[in-house]
């Protein structure tokens, strides 16, 4: 009896320790859900209007990098990933870093259709492109900052005496969310513009609606009129002005790759463990650089370089102030006002 005693304990503690791990270790589901994107974060992310006569749509990120080379001072880079994929392209840091520029392999001029990008369709999606990129930076204690970072191959500048100023390949914008135990509390316009408390900005449901600028895409929380001649200022008319309108609504999280954010290290992760993360690292800019004034396809009211018809690529987003300590980008000892009321 002893030695079958013996086996019937045994095989008991066997099956105990079995179901100790079983519970012990985490499903599939659980595994999902433990590096899933925050539900609110994609329950309150902003719907943008493109403007209804803005030709240059949202663009896919990948086929920027296809359709650019990189250049220092206008010199193609030696040695160079072939081809420059997101995958490859923060190599271009070690040849060049900062001062590279993705510099198109089509003469812009031309207006090559890739840089019109894709306009969303009936449901608000980018077919066939990734347009976006929504950057989470969790600060700890239930603070939250979202960025909704909209990408589009080109932005057309604004008209002054006749003629366009600060056109230029590549164009990110974005709108930012801040979250406090998943709730909105604010969002801040592109660039230095304007932050609204979230009770105040227009919805569609739950979620905040943006107005994308005609060829510019700056991002305003109204249509009509913007005037930014003095950065930072927004008024409703003056000499250089945005024009927004309800053309196409796009729904930018339905066609995007999704991240957090470690402010410590300054490092990116794909909260599905395969969207490319290496194009965030990338140091240089995402266009041509600024032509000069010997380029015929150059020109300056004046001989004013503030008024060039084309000027320089943008930085990407590792470049918007993703830790920072208030919604309003930072500004020159500028404190940050969160307005409980819309404005132009």
């Amino acid at each position: 009896m002893a030695p079958l005693l013996s086996r019937i304990l045994a095989i008991s503690a066997f099956i105990l320790g079995l179901s100790m791990n079983t519970r012990a270790m985490p499903t599939g589901l659980e595994e999902r859900e433990a590096v899933a994107v925050p539900q609110y974060v994609l329950s309150y992310a902003p719907k943008v209007w493109i403007q209804s006569q803005d030709q240059y749509n949202p663009s896919d990120i990948a086929a920027q990098v296809a359709h650019t080379k990189p250049q220092v001072n206008f010199n193609v880079v030696n040695g160079a990933p072939d081809p420059l994929t997101l995958d490859n392209l923060a190599s271009l840091n070690n040849l060049g870093g900062a001062d590279v520029y993705l510099t198109s392999v089509d003469d812009i001029t031309k207006n090559p259709a890739w840089l019109k990008g894709v306009k969303p369709d009936a449901n608000g999606k980018t077919n066939g492109a990734t347009t976006a990129a929504v950057i989470v930076n969790d600060h700890g204690s239930g603070n939250v900052d979202a960025f909704y970072m909209y990408f589009y191959a080109f932005n057309q500048g604004n008209t002054v005496l006749g003629q366009e100023i600060g056109d230029h390949v590549g164009d990110w914008e974005h709108n930012m969310i801040r979250f406090k135990n998943g709730v909105p509390q604010a969002i801040c316009q592109h660039s230095y513009g304007e932050a609204f408390t979230y009770s105040a900005v227009e919805k569609q449901g739950q979620r905040p609606v943006a107005y994308s600028a005609k060829g510019t895409h700056a991002t305003y929380a109204t249509p009509g009129d913007h005037d930014h001649t003095i950065p930072g200022f927004n008024l409703p008319e003056g000499p250089i002005e945005d024009h927004c309108d309800q053309g196409t609504l796009w729904d930018p999280i339905a066609s995007a790759y999704f991240y957090s954010y470690d402010a410590a290290s300054n490092t990116f992760k794909a909260y599905d463990g395969t969207s490319p993360t290496n194009y965030l690292e990338f140091l240089g800019k995402w266009g041509d650089q600024q032509y000069p004034n010997s380029d015929p396809r150059q020109k300056k009211i004046f001989g004013i370089n503030q008024t060039a018809k084309y000027t320089g690529g943008p930085t990407g987003p590792r470049d918007k102030s993703l830790n920072r300590p208030d919604v309003c980008l930072p500004k020159d000892k500028t404190a940050c006002f969160v307005s409980p009321f819309l404005r132009p």
